[in-house]
């Protein structure tokens, strides 16, 4: 999804599809606004791709883009990373040092994951955004800076903000542009195009030459429901670029597709255990939601009742954990009662 030319790093959005045709409209007209923008999707369809592209496309182009990865961040070091601290400010704090705000002046500033913030986290946020005014950690002087807020989350936040994890006026005061990422799933026709990117762009990287792939492998590609998007595709790409011969794509979506499509994820050794720890429990989600529709022979309700959640419960979760639609499960799912 992220091409780096010879001549040029820009960065471009790949794909013809209407879904991404949509997107790139909304790009368009939202990087020449100044007002904060908020980027939704599922995890792994380009949030920070289009984060980059709506800064390399703004005024402030030529100025800072810095992003901060929101739940990266340890609760009790969020002031000093964001707003920076003076000497003195804890143990350790030698000299004075500026925040993520303060380097993304006249430029971007990119809130990753802003849904993943805890709440005395986002009151503390929501002071900054009022103004863009703020004190550094340990300091008394007022600090004024010029940046440009863009957004991102995987996260439903009118949801979250219903179930009090996330302030209303916190998320009224970032969602005043939003550009809405599709899934992998509503643009499959860019599957091809994207496959054929990543494998050229790995053989590139790594010397390795590579064949195309086959027409019998690339209908197996677009039939596949992605629950990972862009970034699982990626990785199959990878697989096939370092590994060698068809098979080793073929296997791995077997294994993902027959019975268990949502393969145990792999450990990540540079990310915060919290971080991986949400992430296991929603993968963990996932595979009981998937193993009792298949109990309940992909009948809705049914499974909805013995899973004691409501029915638009069941519907809202089996579309965010990306289950494959009803149309290409091979039994025919009974008349739901």
């Amino acid at each position: 999804m992220q091409i780096k030319h010879e001549t040029t790093p820009e960065v471009v959005l790949l794909g013809n599809s209407p879904a991404i045709q949509r997107t790139r409209l909304q790009l368009e007209g939202a990087a020449v606004a100044e007002a904060p923008v908020l980027i939704t999707g599922e995890s792994g369809t380009g949030k920070d791709l289009v984060a980059r592209l709506l800064h390399d496309k703004s005024k402030r182009s030529n100025q800072p883009f810095v992003k901060v990865n929101c739940p990266a961040i340890p609760t009790h070091l969020f002031e000093s990373e964001l707003f920076g601290y003076e000497p003195g400010a804890f143990t350790g704090a030698n000299h004075s040092k500026p925040g993520k705000f303060e380097l993304a002046n006249d430029g971007t500033i990119f809130l990753d994951e802003i849904g993943e913030l805890a709440l005395p986290l986002q009151s503390k946020l929501l002071q900054a955004l009022q103004d863009f005014q703020f004190v550094r950690l340990g300091g008394v002087q007022d600090r004024k800076v010029d940046v440009r807020v863009i957004c991102a989350t995987n996260r439903d936040l009118t949801k979250e903000i219903e179930t009090g994890t996330f302030r209303a006026d916190l998320f009224y005061r970032i969602n005043v542009l939003q550009i809405a990422m599709p899934s992998l799933r509503e643009r499959a026709e860019d599957v091809p195009l994207l496959m054929e990117h990543f494998i050229r762009l790995h053989s590139d990287q790594s010397g390795r030459s590579t064949l195309p792939l086959s027409n019998s492998i690339m209908a197996v590609l677009n039939a596949y429901h992605w629950p990972g998007n862009i970034r699982e595709l990626e990785n199959l790409a990878k697989r096939y670029v370092f590994m060698g011969g068809e098979d080793s794509i073929l296997s791995s979506l077997r294994e993902r597709s027959e019975g268990n499509p949502f393969a145990t994820e792999m450990i990540d050794v540079n990310t915060p255990l919290r971080i991986q720890t949400k992430k296991a429990l929603r993968h963990l989600e996932r595979r009981i939601i998937l193993q009792v529709l298949q109990a309940h022979k992909w009948n809705r309700r049914k499974t909805a009742r013995s899973l004691d959640i409501s029915y638009r419960a069941l519907l809202y979760k089996i579309k965010e954990a990306g289950v494959p639609p009803l149309r290409h499960i091979k039994n025919t799912a009974p008349k739901e009662e």
